[in-house]
């Protein structure tokens, strides 16, 4: 027996996965990818940034978190490669940029092929629909540091943008409207606070979830919606009416639109103006907790945000719904004094705006 297998990797079995992967990944390639899947580095030509006055490349790099360990629980693994292009390529376009290529890398305790293949087919599908090539990966198995059916994904992905067309905190004016662009469910966020509650209320994955009509797990899975094109056509469309965007993801609504504005600038977030879906009612119920103790954590039905000019901001959201993401204003920005109370201001090392969310959250059949 090879001295590697007897340690417990089986190099056989990665080969056969890259295998079992190889036709999704190609799908994903155009004829600026070069050399095909398998080798020591991917090659992506450049020649099309030629075309930009001044290139800025963007980049980004992110895992899909402990909602890995419902995948595992419940031996669903098609999905979680969607949450990471979810993660990683969705928050390239915060900046403005349009994805080039994304690599990604998975740690398991064990190679099941079909199960590495299914990853990376989710992987693929969604670099697909966000026009990302994906252009190498790595599987590596880590027997004795991982269980055998334990693994972990994490990405990166880069980006180009005009230098002029950098979208951000500078662009913000008094009176901008910020929009938000509705979820799919709980994204990738939040999953140690929902393994918490289901763990503490005695539920299994495989338990039937009646007021979220299926399992469970399969509720807790449903992927990330991936947000690229949509936006990219947004600021095609828009122009320079599009000022800043951010992707609410750990931190919640507030925080994560706080980096994004200029200090000295805030926004009241109005939470009437939506209902947030069952799945994040039904946990807060669960766990004996109230919607607004869990915004830090959960983002309630919100997954991006739009601070844009407000002449066109109605037409922008009727254009975002129109295209399947159910789009609404929540707030103005505003310059000076705010009023008193608790808000969040910047997050992440950045010294942003302030935010707060304020009024109660609409009933539940209102959106």
């Amino acid at each position: 027996m090879n001295p590697y297998t007897a340690a417990g990797v089986d190099t056989a079995a990665g080969d056969l996965a890259v295998e079992l992967m190889k036709s999704a990944v190609r799908r994903t390639h155009g004829p600026e990818v070069l050399g095909g899947v398998g080798g020591f580095a991917g090659l992506f030509d450049a020649g099309a940034l030629k075309a930009y006055d001044k290139p800025l490349l963007a980049t980004s790099t992110d895992g899909v978190g402990t909602k890995v360990a419902i995948a595992q629980a419940i031996d669903k693994h098609d999905t979680i490669g969607q949450d990471l292009v979810g993660m990683v390529v969705d928050d390239i376009v915060v900046v403005g940029a349009k994805p080039l290529f994304m690599t990604d890398y998975i740690a398991c305790g064990k190679v099941f092929p079909e199960r590495i293949a299914d990853i990376v087919r989710g992987i693929a599908a969604g670099c697909a629909e966000t026009g990302t090539a994906l252009i190498g990966g790595e599987t590596a198995e880590h027997p004795g540091l991982l269980g055998v059916n334990d693994y972990d994904v994490a990405g990166a992905a880069t980006g180009v943008v005009e230098a002029d067309r950098v979208l951000g905190a500078d662009r913000v004016r008094d009176g901008d409207v910020v929009l938000a662009l509705a979820s799919s469910g709980l994204h990738s966020n939040g999953y140690s606070l929902v393994r918490h509650i289901v763990a503490g209320a005695g539920v299994q994955y495989g338990d039937n979830a009646a007021d979220l009509g299926t399992t469970w797990g399969e509720a807790l899975l449903e992927p990330t919606r991936l947000y690229t094109k949509p936006l990219l056509q947004l600021i095609a469309d828009q122009g320079d009416r599009i000022h800043a965007l951010s992707h609410v993801t750990g931190g919640g609504i507030a925080a994560n639109l706080a980096r994004v504005l200029p200090q000295g600038t805030w926004a009241e977030v109005d939470r009437s103006t939506w209902s947030p879906p069952p799945v994040f009612r039904v946990l807060a119920e669960l766990g004996d907790l109230d919607l607004p103790s869990t915004e830090g954590t959960w983002n309630l039905g919100v997954g991006f945000l739009v601070v844009m000019a407000p002449e066109k901001a109605a037409a922008a959201a009727s254009a975002l719904s129109r295209g399947g993401i159910d789009t609404w204003q929540v707030g103005v920005v505003r310059e000076g004094a705010r009023p008193d109370g608790d808000w969040e201001q910047g997050a992440k090392g950045v010294d942003g705006g302030a935010v707060r969310l304020v009024g109660a959250y609409a009933d539940q059949t209102a959106r």
